[in-house]
């Protein structure tokens, strides 16, 4: 390529971005060394740190934990004090780094990006075939990640707003509804629902059978074994009738026939009953959801990885993918045969549209 006609200050500053972009990616697999081996959390325990001192506290080689300093305080996730020779995690930085706990927490959509790493040779020659990637394919980091980066949304509006926003729904599971979540993963958001609501009795459904097994340990941990269960079952294949509320929790644009799978739920619920499906946020278009939504970049390439191939694993495979919009959630409900659908709450992350059988 000849350089004659290129504009080289253009050029460099957009060489500058793909060097931040790479850095990007490496500094995601540093997070999750962080994560794994406690740094974070010893960091955001112990104020200033030299390298030997976080070594000792958290029983690591100070060679290795040296250069893993050196690094984040490259990017700016840790200051570095040259005259004492220390390093300090800002509580800040803390809260988003350190605990999932915390309402700020992302460090657990680290491991997504490591899974997505070690499964490009697949996704590549997925590109080439056009064939789909089942969920169960994955990098078991990408479940690991799934449960603990959504987990995070879900206890910071689940119970406090998403449910008083929806029609009667919390009236209903105070007083003792069924609920089903179609696509339960590891179960995050329904023991949190058996959690706010014991009169209400809850069933998770999932094809992956490792994420069933986790969810029914989670249950056991969460001391709501007597409302809550886990079944392995898909989209199409269960049978409850006459149900109060089955949820879709970010997971309904990874199916392979959202179409049906919501007939088959408009089926299943009572005649009073309600659909709800919690979506990632985007916009009815391309260029608005790359204006607006802050997580456009992560979430288009988790579609690209994820969501995508696993709806064309399956049969159909319409693969709306994760940042479908409103639109065509609400047509996809329409075809269904639903009669009233509505956004019923939103943040900047997320979007719950609630839907009902009758118009």
């Amino acid at each position: 390529m000849s350089t004659a006609t290129l504009d080289l200050e253009r050029v460099g500053v957009f060489a500058q971005q793909v060097g931040a972009m790479l850095a990007g990616g490496a500094t995601a697999a540093m997070m999750v060394v962080g994560d794994r081996t406690g740094l974070y959390a010893a960091m955001a325990a112990g104020g200033p740190l030299t390298s030997a001192q976080l070594a000792e506290q958290t029983g690591t080689a100070e060679r290795y934990v040296r250069e893993w300093l050196a690094q984040q305080a490259a990017v700016g996730f840790v200051t570095y004090d040259p005259g004492a020779g220390t390093f300090t995690l800002p509580p800040e930085h803390a809260a988003v780094l350190a605990f999932d706990e915390s309402p700020a927490a992302m460090i657990g959509a680290a491991p997504l990006v490591s899974g997505m790493h070690r499964r490009t040779d697949q996704l590549v020659e997925a590109f080439r075939t056009g064939a789909g990637i089942p969920w169960a394919d994955q990098d078991p980091a990408t479940f690991e990640s799934t449960e603990r980066f959504f987990a995070v949304g879900y206890r910071n509006a689940l119970v406090s707003e998403w449910i008083p926003a929806l029609d009667g729904v919390h009236d209903k599971l105070q007083a003792g509804a069924t609920v089903l979540d179609v696509g339960c993963g590891r179960g995050a958001p329904l023991i949190l629902l058996a959690q706010a609501y014991p009169a209400s009795q809850f069933i998770g459904y999932d094809m992956h059978p490792e994420s069933i097994e986790i969810a029914t340990q989670r249950v056991a941990e969460s001391g709501v074994g007597d409302r809550v269960r886990f079944e392995v079952n898909f989209c199409h294949g269960y049978q409850d009738r006459d149900v109060d509320v089955i949820t879709f929790f970010d997971a309904f644009h990874d199916l392979g026939d959202p179409v049906g799978a919501a007939a088959h739920a408009r089926r299943s619920l009572a005649p009073d009953g309600t659909l709800v499906l919690v979506e990632p946020r985007a916009a009815d278009d391309l260029a608005t959801t790359l204006g607006t939504i802050p997580m456009a970049a992560l979430g288009f390439a988790a579609s690209t990885f994820l969501c995508t191939p696993n709806s064309l694993s399956q049969p159909v495979g319409l693969g709306l993918g994760s940042l479908s919009g409103e639109q065509r959630l609400r047509a996809t409900l329409a075809e269904a045969g639903f009669g009233t659908i509505r956004r019923a709450a939103e943040n900047d992350f997320t979007m719950v549209i609630e839907a009902r059988p009758q118009g």
